[in-house]
Formats: structure tokens, sequence, C-alpha cells
């Protein structure tokens, strides 16, 4: 094949392996026909719940093993179709049969990200947690904007976003802020991006319109539902109220409704204030807190097994995960994989797909990449 439709090939070839490896896809077949089975089963549906979560299950894998099959159908009969038209001396049909690569690649890295949601709770809503790191103001209006970007995000995916937390910096920006971004497979696609983030540009604070370097950290933990058992002990919590802060005027609050829970044998540490009851905010953030020590436990799992994991860690240099330079020159590159972009206004507007998409992968592959940092 000449080499354009040739690269196509590579490219659905390389997602092709890497949805049977990460469906371990005998495993997966296997799976299939019991859960067939068990469908099957007219006395399934005496426990609706557990039906439910069979049905849930079957149609993930339905799903990902009929892509997977389609589109190495399609590879194969393209691919046969375009070394016919080139024997022949057939152009035209030979450059449709490279477009209909081009477009099957793009249809295999979707359906190749989206089998790599196979999480435990990568289904769920999540929380998404920015806080700024030291740098005063300048630090705080980057975790501003690390926060409407992730806003802008789950807009442009079709998630729902709620702001549950809300602490502004003094002069600018956000000491920290909490995002709860509803929609199916929120967790899975987010839970990436936590670690560090690191912003260089001119700052805007600078009268003297030098270089600055900014840190703020993103904390993602997914959203559970009550079938996941959390054991919380009373006594192991220190909950305090404050008033909560906001923009002012008709929308201030005067009470003491805002509500911080602290977990003293983890050290963790959630808050809610979007709501005018204190009953209501306590409830949210006993909710943030038993998905914070869930995401706790999976996070000791990942660790266990030697798997990529995004540990939380000290918010300034040689901890980022991803570094967005906005002058001299234009660049955004994650550290963890080696994917760039030349277009940061585009990431900042919530333009994740390739990171989080690389990211997932890695943490299927397990291949270390050796990624130096920008200047």
């Amino acid at each position: 094949m000449r080499a354009e439709a040739q690269a196509h090939a590579d490219t659905i070839n390389e997602a092709l392996a890497l949805l049977r490896r990460s469906l371990d896809w005998d495993r997966a077949l296997r799976r299939l026909d019991e859960l067939n089975a068990r469908v099957e089963d007219p006395t399934l549906w005496n426990d609706p719940k557990a039906a439910q979560d069979v049905m849930r299950e079957r149609r993930r894998l339905d799903e990902a093993i009929t892509a997977t099959r389609t589109i190495e159908r399609e590879l194969s009969d393209t691919a046969e179709l375009i070394e016919m038209a080139e024997a022949e001396g057939d152009e035209e049909m030979a450059t449709d049969g490279t477009r209909a690569l081009a477009e099957l690649s793009e249809r295999a890295q979707k359906d190749k990200v989206k089998a790599l949601l196979s999480g435990e709770a990568d289904a769920n809503d999540t929380y998404v947690e920015i806080n700024a790191g030291a740098g005063g103001t300048e630090s705080q209006d980057w975790a501003e904007m690390l926060q409407r970007m992730y806003t802008r995000w789950a807009e442009r995916s079709g998630y729902k976003v709620e702001l549950i937390d809300y602490h502004a910096g003094e002069q600018a920006g956000i000491k920290s802020a909490t995002l709860l971004v509803k929609g199916e497979n929120a967790y899975g696609y987010a839970k990436v991006e936590s670690g560090v983030h690191r912003l260089v540009r001119i700052s805007p604070y600078d009268s003297s319109a030098r270089r600055h370097t900014s840190f703020s950290s993103v904390w993602v933990y997914p959203v559970i539902d009550d079938s996941i058992d959390i054991e919380i002990n009373d006594s192991e919590l220190r909950i305090d109220t404050y008033r909560a802060s906001g923009a002012g005027g008709q929308h201030i609050n005067t009470t003491d409704s805002a509500v911080r829970i602290t977990h003293l044998p983890t050290g963790i540490v959630v808050a809610c204030q979007n709501q005018r009851s204190q009953h209501k905010n306590k409830a949210e953030a006993y909710n943030q807190l038993r998905a914070r020590l869930y995401e706790h436990e999976l996070r000791k799992r990942e660790e266990e097994a030697n798997t990529v994991n995004a540990a939380k860690t000290e918010i300034g240099w040689g901890h980022q995960i991803r570094s967005y330079v906005l002058q001299p020159y234009q660049l955004v590159k994650d550290l963890r994989t080696g994917t760039t972009s030349t277009s940061p206004g585009d990431v900042l507007d919530g333009d994740l797909e390739d990171f989080m998409a690389a990211a997932l992968a890695q943490r299927v592959t397990g291949e270390a990449v050796e990624v130096e940092d920008v200047d």
C-alpha cells in the first residue's frame, strides 16, 4: 500500500492491539458468554440491582468486542480494496480507500479510549479538586484558569458541572475549588488529570513583565453510590462550620452554613459551601469524604500492583505532570506520555482528549516514557 494508507493501517493495528490487551481478549469472550447465559436465567431479575449490574457489564463488554471485530473486518476489507485498486491502476479507488482508512483510524482511536475505561469506578461521576501552590496571586490565578479548563472540558464532553466548594484568592484567582462533574465515564477520563500542573507565562501581575512559573495541583476522585460500603467512624471526624465565601452582594451568605470535615486517621479534608443549608452542605461534604476514602483505597491497590498512579505530592518543581508554556513560545507538554499541543489556548479551553487518551493508554501498557520538561 501507499505510504499514507500504510500509516493509517499501522495506527489502526496499534489501537486494535491495545483494545485486545485492555479487554484481556480471551477472558472477555468467556465472560461475555457467562453473562449471556445469566441474562437467559428467568430468576435474574429477582434481584433488580444485581440484574442491572449484569446488564451493564454485558453491554460494555459486548460493545467493546463488537467494535473491535468491526474495525478488524473493515481494516481487512479496505486494505484489500486499496491493494486491488493499486494493482489495477485505479487512482480514484485507491484514494477513496485511503480516505476510508483515515476515518476508520479516528474511529479506532475513540473506541480504544472507551475500552480503556474499564476500572471499578470509571463509569461514575467525579469530583475535581484544584489547589493553588505557593506563589500568591500568580498561582491563584493559574488555579482559576485550571478550574475554567476543567469546566469547559466537562461542558464540551456533554457533562453537567457544579461548583461544590470555592475559596477566592486575596487579589485574584482562587486558593481552591472543587467541581462535581456528572456524566457517564466522567471519573474514567478525569482520573488521569491528578497531579501538579505548571504554567510559564509573562505575569499580568508583574509591572516589569517578567516571566513567571506557577504551580497548582489537581486531585480527582470518584463519586460512589450506596452499593459500595465505606465504613466511617464518626469519632474519627472533626467537623467545622464557617461562613461561606462568594461573589458578595445578594449572594453572600451571612450564616455559618459552610462545612469542613477532616478525617483524622488519613488527614483527608473535604468541604462544601454551595448550598444555603448547613445540613445540605454537611451531607454533600460527607459524600465527598466517602468518595475520597474510596479513591484512597483504590490508590493503595494501584501502588501495591506497581501500576501508574498520580500521587498527590508537593505542589512545586519536579512533581508536575504537565507544563503549559504561553511565553516566549506556545506549547503544552505532558511529562508522562510526551503528548504535546502547540495550541495552549485550545487546551485551556478544555481540549484535553488527546492528553487523556495517551495517559489512559499508558496505564494499560505500563510503558514509561522519558520526557524532558520544557523551559
